[in-house]
């Protein structure tokens, strides 16, 4: 796994050490937290435990559980009936569809979108008489990427920037940057703009988004977006 460049702002709903800053260490990631009463919302039946990070402006609906710990970043949007479990961190932006269960070893960068009832796994080999708890495996899904409804993601995959995971697609293995991969088990079937456009390039490698305009360039099985 590469180490990430990703951080967010996250503001804790704790008015003690107002105006405080400190920092946390989430394995590959160090994030700078300001502790001050956070302005978000949730929902009367939502349960959030203690030691929770919620930034400013996000919101957690109906019969959602934000377990011990959790980080959640700014303007972040949490379903109904979503499962959170310790430790999980989300950046910025994430949004999170209804029926959701994100475990222990997955980090989310900032504008990830997650579907209705998709979820990750954390270990590769659960038996019920077997603790494993020493064992969950880390996942990490790249700013950006986008995962579609009823998803699976295998633990210990990563998912690249602005990658597309199809509606029920079983992901076993990492998926690249804009790389567009469907069914069971989840093939690669093309590449997907920032903006979710399917990209169609020409003999030279090029491709254009239909809707922002922005310029991609394929070499080497590799897809980048051009500055220009």
């Amino acid at each position: 796994m590469q180490r990430s460049d990703f951080s967010t702002n996250a503001y804790r709903n704790d008015s003690r050490n107002a105006g405080h800053y400190h920092s946390k260490n989430i394995g590959i990631l160090s994030i700078k937290i300001n502790i001050v009463s956070s302005i978000y919302f949730a929902h009367e039946t939502a349960v959030i435990d203690s030691g929770c990070t919620i930034g400013e402006g996000s919101k957690i609906w109906h019969f959602s559980h934000i377990m011990p710990d959790c980080i959640i970043g700014d303007k972040c949007n949490i379903g109904q009936n979503v499962v959170i479990s310790p430790g999980v961190v989300l950046g910025n932006n994430v949004k999170v569809q209804n029926n959701v269960s994100i475990y222990t070893g997955v980090i989310c960068e900032d504008d990830v979108f997650l579907g209705p009832s998709m979820v990750f796994t954390n270990v590769i080999n659960p038996r019920s008489a077997v603790i494993r708890r020493d064992q969950y495996a880390k996942t990490t899904v790249k700013k950006g990427a986008s995962i579609g409804a009823n998803a699976t993601i295998v633990c210990g995959n990563d998912i690249g920037e602005f990658a597309f995971i199809g509606a029920g697609a079983v992901v076993t293995k990492s998926v690249p940057a804009y790389a567009l991969v469907v069914g069971n088990p989840a093939r690669q079937t093309g590449w997907m703009s920032e903006y979710g456009h399917k990209l169609e390039f020409d003999t030279n490698g090029l491709a254009l988004c239909p809707e922002s305009r922005a310029k991609y360039q394929l070499k080497s099985g590799v897809v980048t977006k051009l500055n220009t």
